[in-house]
């Protein structure tokens, strides 16, 4: 590693929830161990057009989903043009997640849409996509990839919870960690605010006024995945496949719906950590403002729930695969065996020259 040498990279993250694109401008500093701020920030919303292209993506033919592949690394260079000159940025490459089209781990596939090479082409920087597929590859899971940005740029924390589209946590235990999916989270919960004419539910105001359906939320738990061994990891196949059909198999209001999947997320993240010394939980991603789905998990934890500033609860994911971009440029593992599951460590990302 470099010692003090810094590192400006933009990260881009586009998650299931459908919220929009986040991009975060970042540096990172290695000085005996990593140091990291994050300078600017933004989340630029997907409009309609482009929510209904992306929410279908998975039903298109293949000549119209590399279509749709073309025009997402277009339009996300756009966005990248944008913060660049709005902020007068020069940042030494990019990193971009993509967005989960499909994600079938134990078919060995995995695919993240949006070109890497049309957001170089767009911006004239280096940037660095396809993290996840080479652990896949390795018969890894692929996810999460978060983790080691947990242990190298939140160590301080014995547990990281991510509240996004899907929930998954970060357990360190001396010098292992264990890092997993937990459950569905904010794609299920947008979902159902999306009924009542809601992008989401603030606050969990709506979950709030529904009761518990004891049926549904027993069937929810009893689901298989819940009951599966790490590593394991969830994508939008299980929430159309088998989330979805059991939820709309029970005949229940959608604010009811509401409050019994925030009991089921509250509850299977609780389980997920009871083996886990008491101690601090940093909780962020979009699920961290939700105040009741906060107040469910810390009835069913003795964990210290950590809700940081901001700018960390809305871009963490953006911030560590600026990260994950890093590590590529420095030929270090960003992906790890014992999280995925895979043959290997491995160095995930390719990369785009611009120039």
């Amino acid at each position: 590693m470099n010692n003090q040498q810094r590192y400006h990279v933009i990260g881009l993250m586009s998650g299931t929830s459908l919220d929009g694109l986040d991009v975060a401008y970042c540096s990172f500093v290695w000085d005996d161990r990593w140091h990291f701020e994050i300078h600017e920030a933004q989340t630029v919303a997907y409009n309609d057009e482009w929510r209904e292209r992306l929410t279908k993506a998975h039903t298109v033919s293949g000549l119209e989903l590399t279509a749709l592949h073309v025009d997402l690394g277009k339009l996300h260079g756009d966005w990248v043009n944008q913060f660049v000159r709005q902020h007068q940025l020069q940042p030494n490459f990019i990193a971009s997640h993509g967005h989960t089209v499909f994600h079938q781990p134990e078919r060995g596939i995995t695919l993240q849409i949006g070109s890497a090479p049309h957001i170089a082409a767009a911006t004239g920087i280096d940037v660095i996509s396809d993290f996840r597929s080479i652990d896949v590859a390795l018969g890894g899971q692929g996810a999460p990839l978060v983790p080691i940005g947990d242990i190298f740029l939140f160590g301080e924390y014995p547990m990281c919870l991510n509240l996004g589209g899907i929930a998954n946590v970060s357990v360190k235990r001396s010098l292992q960690i264990e890092a997993y999916d937990i459950s569905l989270c904010n794609i299920a919960l947008n979902h159902f605010a999306e009924k009542l004419g809601f992008a989401y539910d603030a606050g969990g105001k709506l979950a709030r006024s529904g009761s518990v359906d004891q049926s549904l939320l027993d069937a929810l738990n009893a689901l298989n995945f819940f009951h599966q061994s790490a590593p394991k990891s969830l994508g939008k196949e299980f929430w159309l496949q088998t989330f979805l059909p059991t939820i709309e198999s029970h005949a229940v209001r959608v604010h009811d719906a509401l409050c019994t999947l925030t009991e089921h997320i509250a509850m299977q993240i609780a389980a997920s950590v009871s083996n886990a010394e008491p101690g601090r939980m940093l909780v962020t991603g979009g699920g961290a403002h939700n105040t009741f789905l906060l107040e469910r998990l810390a009835a069913h934890t003795n964990h210290e729930l950590v809700v940081p500033e901001k700018r960390i609860v809305d871009f963490k994911e953006a911030l560590i695969f600026a990260f994950l971009g890093v590590l590529r440029m420095n030929h270090q593992p960003n992906a790890l065996t014992t999280v995925t599951g895979a043959l290997r460590d491995s160095i995930g990302g390719a990369v785009y020259c611009a120039r």
